[in-house]
C-alpha cells in the first residue's frame, strides 16, 4: 500500500503550537511531523469517537501485548507485562522520574547537546544539571568515558538521563557504548533514564538497541521511557509508556506517576497505541524511506549551494544537526536573523546546553516541497547573514 507524505496539509487553523506563527512564517523547529497518522491509526480513533462516550479509561490487555510484541518482534527485547506503566507522555515520566528517584540538590547527568527540555525537568525539581559534553571531531559525536566516569563517580550524581538514540545530534548508541555507560553508572550507584522515544526514526537498514535489552547489570539500573508518539505523530493524544524491569524502581515509578496524576489514559490513548503498534508498520517503513530521502537533499543540497555548513548525522530522528561553525556569530544570533529575514523558524543549538552552539536543529518531517522551501530560505538567510557580520 502506498501512503501519503507529499501532500501540503494546512496546520494553521488547527491549534498547533508549531505553526502558531506568522502567515509568512515556516516553522520547521519542534519536533513533530507534517504528516497525517497512519490511515490504520485514524480508523481506530475514529470508531472509539463513533462510541460516543468518553469516560474514565482502563489498561487494556491488548494494550500490554501491542508494545511487548513492537518491541519483541522490532527491536528484539522481550519486556515482561509487568515491567509496563502507562504514563501520559514521555517528558511527565522523566520529570516524575527526577522527582522520585533522585532528592533536591543532588546531580542528574545529562550529555550535552541533547534534548532542551531535560534541562527544565531537573531544575524545575530542585536538582543540579551536571552537563557531561560529547565530544565532537567535526564529523560525529562519541562520549569522553573518562569525563563521564569522573561525573559519575561524584557522590551527588544519582540519575544519568540517557537519550537513546540522541537528539538532537541523530547519533544511534551500539551495543558496547551502552554497556560501558551501564557497567559505570552501576559502579557508582546511578540509576538510568533512558529516553527512547525517537527509537523507531532509524535510517531505513540501521536499528537501535533498547538500553535495557543490553546486560542484567543495564536492565536493573534502568528506567526506559517510551511511546508511539513521535514515530506515528501523536504527541497530542498523550500516550507512552515506562518499561521497569527492577521491581523496587518499578514500585517507586508507579508511585511517582500516580501520585503526579499521569497514570491515567485519556479515552483515546489506548486505541491510538495499540493500532500504532499491531497495524502501523507498513506505513513506517514508507515514512523512514521518506525522512531518508528529505535528509538526502538537505545534504546534498548544502555541499552544493551552502558548504558553510554540514549535516552531522542521519542516522535517526527526524532532527537533522546541522554544523554552523563556518558561520561567523552564535547560533541563537544566527536563527534570530534567519526568522526575521527569511521567515524560516528553526531552533538554535544553544539551547541544547553550551556545546550546542554553533548549531541549529531543524525538522524535516513534512513535505519535500516544504523542504525545498525551507532550504532557499536557509540559503537566502545564511547570505544576508554572512555579509551582515562581515560589516562589523
Amino acid at each position: 500500500m502506498g501512503y501519503d507524505f507529499d501532500s501540503k496539509i494546512n496546520r494553521r487553523e488547527s491549534y498547533s503550537l508549531k505553526w502558531d506563527v506568522k502567515e509568512n512564517e515556516l516553522p520547521m523547529w519542534v519536533a513533530d511531523m507534517d504528516f497525517q497518522t497512519a490511515p490504520e491509526i485514524r480508523e481506530a480513533i475514529q470508531k472509539r469517537a463513533e462510541h460516543g462516550i468518553f469516560g474514565y479509561t482502563i489498561l487494556s490487555d491488548e494494550w500490554y501485548q501491542a508494545y511487548q510484541d513492537w518491541w519483541k518482534r522490532h527491536h528484539d527485547f522481550a519486556m515482561e507485562k509487568d515491567w509496563l506503566i502507562f504514563c501520559t507522555g514521555v517528558v511527565p515520566a522523566i520529570s516524575s522520574a527526577v522527582r522520585k528517584l533522585t532528592t533536591p540538590g543532588e546531580n542528574v547527568l545529562i550529555q550535552t547537546p541533547v534534548y532542551n527540555i531535560f534541562f527544565n525537568s531537573i531544575v524545575n525539581n530542585g536538582r543540579n544539571v551536571l552537563e557531561s559534553p560529547l565530544t565532537y571531531d567535526g564529523k560525529e559525536y562519541s562520549i569522553d568515558f573518562d569525563k563521564l566516569e569522573k561525573d559519575l563517580s561524584n557522590p551527588q550524581t544519582t540519575m544519568m538521563i540517557l537519550c537513546n538514540p540522541h537528539n538532537p545530534v541523530g547519533k544511534i548508541w551500539d551495543k558496547e557504548t551502552l554497556a560501558r555507560i551501564g557497567e559505570l553508572c552501576a559502579r557508582h550507584h546511578v540509576i538510568v533514564l533512558s529516553d527512547e522515544i525517537h527509537c523507531d526514526l532509524t535510517a531505513p537498514g540501521l536499528e537501535y538497541i533498547p538500553f535495557a535489552s543490553v546486560s542484567d547489570t543495564c536492565r536493573e539500573i534502568s528506567v526506559t521511557a517510551i511511546a508511539p508518539t513521535k514515530t506515528f505523530n501523536l504527541a497530542g493524544l498523550q500516550t507512552a509508556a515506562v518499561a521497569v524491569p527492577n521491581p523496587v524502581l518499578r514500585h517507586k515509578m508507579w508511585r511517582a506517576l500516580n501520585t503526579d496524576e499521569v497514570a491515567e489514559p485519556n479515552a483515546f490513548a489506548i486505541d491510538a497505541a495499540v493500532a500504532a503498534f499491531t497495524k502501523g508498520r507498513p506505513w513506517l517503513e514508507e515514512l523512514r524511506k521518506y525522512l531518508q530521502n528529505n535528509k538526502q537533499y538537505v545534504q546534498e543540497y548544502l555541499e552544493k549551494e551552502l558548504p558553510q555548513l554540514s549535516v552531522v548525522s542521519t542516522d535517526a530522528t527526524y532532527l537533522l544537526w546541522l554544523d554552523c561553525t563556518g558561520l561567523t556569530g552564535t547560533s541563537s544570533e544566527f536563527t534570530k536573523f534567519l526568522r526575521k529575514t527569511t521567515g524560516l523558524y528553526i531552533s538554535a543549538g544553544s539551547a541544547y546546553g553550551r556545546e550546542g552552539d554553533g548549531f541549529v536543529r531543524m525538522n524535516i518531517a513534512c513535505p519535500m516541497e516544504v523542504v525545498r522551501d525551507g532550504m532557499e530560505r536557509l540559503k537566502k538567510g545564511a547570505k544576508e547573514y554572512e555579509k551582515e557580520t562581515q560589516k562589523r
